[in-house]
């Protein structure tokens, strides 16, 4: 009988070496792993968990993949955010949550971290909701990004409300539909924000059941035509979890990806 894919949502990880504070409610907050060996320093890489953007999924699921990139000699900080269900999440405090952290989070670690973290700005991986926020961050504050792994992300809203993704999600999280909320769909959604400045590569597997395939490769389509630096990886094979699984066969093409954000090539 096949592993369960959902296994690494709720396989234990080492504790993080440090949590810091970003701002004053307490999801906004970010779990450090120093970087496992001691050459130069890197840029820090920013983890932006999925879980569609609701309450009951936070950073912990993230922890064996900030683990293994840590292993890695990567600095990693794993990115909590207010999240539907809770008071202040939602339209707008998980949006503003993740602009805050991203900005904030690289002088924190380098304060913690002295010597090990680049200069540079900060690499940010997302998963599904997460490549979602990532792609937003980097869309709204481009300065403060160097670059996005988006894994699976949901990188048209406009889309998942129309396929109703995981039952309202979207809804959910920007408090209606495009006609009804164009305004914060115009602010939001990636589709709406290209082209981006940001150098971006996407990976996505072709059987995710969570998060169509088909979003990605027409998203990646739009961004490129419009002069994005952005590109497509699809893992054939693959599903929705195995991208931020350190023991599924997707893990070394997600390495590949982030080490092309980091070596610029």
């Amino acid at each position: 009988m096949p592993a369960d894919p959902r296994a690494v949502l709720t396989r234990p990880a080492p504790a993080p070496d440090l949590t810091v504070a970003y701002g004053d409610h307490p999801d906004q907050i970010a779990d450090l792993r120093r970087p496992a060996n001691g050459g130069p320093a890197r840029p820090l890489v920013v983890v932006v968990h999925g879980g569609f953007w609701r309450a009951e999924y936070d950073r912990r699921h993230t922890g064996p993949l900030a683990a293994a990139l840590a292993a890695q000699g990567y600095p990693v900080v794993q990115l909590e955010y207010r999240r539907t269900g809770q008071p202040g999440g939602g339209w707008p405090g998980t949006l503003t949550d993740v602009l805050a952290g991203v900005a904030a989070l690289p002088e924190l670690v380098a304060e913690a971290l002295p010597g090990r973290v680049g200069a540079s700005a900060p690499i940010l991986i997302g998963h599904s909701a997460g490549g979602h926020l990532a792609l937003f961050a980097a869309a709204t504050a481009p300065s403060t990004v160097r670059g996005v792994l988006a894994l699976a992300p949901v990188a048209d809203l406009a889309e998942a409300y129309r396929l109703d993704l995981d039952s309202g999600a979207v809804a959910a999280l920007l408090g209606g539909g495009p006609t009804e909320v164009p305004d914060r769909y115009a602010v939001a959604d990636p589709r709406s924000l290209v082209p981006m400045r940001t150098r971006t590569v996407v990976l996505h597997g072709s059987l995710d059941q969570q998060v169509p395939a088909l979003m990605s490769r027409n998203f990646v389509t739009a961004t490129r035509a419009a002069g994005s630096d952005i590109s497509l990886v699809e893992l054939a094979g693959c599903e929705h979890f195995g991208l931020i699984d350190p023991e599924s066969s997707a893990w070394p093409r997600v390495l590949d990806a982030l080490r092309s954000l980091h070596d610029g090539h």
